[in-house]
């Protein structure tokens, strides 16, 4: 499946399942380096709630983005944004 069917699929649960607008939540998990973190934290607003947990080994840490989204496009506008970060994997 690519990314085009992907995001599809994603619009159509989100459509079935939520009321616009809603606070949806984000997770990531990102290589520990401060700059990709300040990357990923940069595309949500003030308003969000970002909390972070590290890894084990310390390499890696868990990002989760609590922000008010006002539709499936937006969530998934939002996932296209993060595409561009190395190393990024969405969950």
């Amino acid at each position: 499946m690519n990314k085009d069917e992907q995001f599809e699929k994603l619009r159509e649960q989100l459509n079935k399942e939520k009321e616009w607008p809603t606070i949806y939540m984000f997770k990531f998990i990102i290589p520990a380096d401060n700059r990709k973190i300040a990357l990923v934290e940069a595309k949500f607003s003030d308003e969000a709630i970002i909390t972070q947990k590290e890894s084990s080994t310390g390499k890696y840490i868990s990002i989760t983005i609590k922000e008010a989204m006002l539709s499936a496009d937006s969530i998934i506008e939002k996932y296209k944004e993060m595409e561009g970060i190395e190393g990024l994997i969405s969950l």
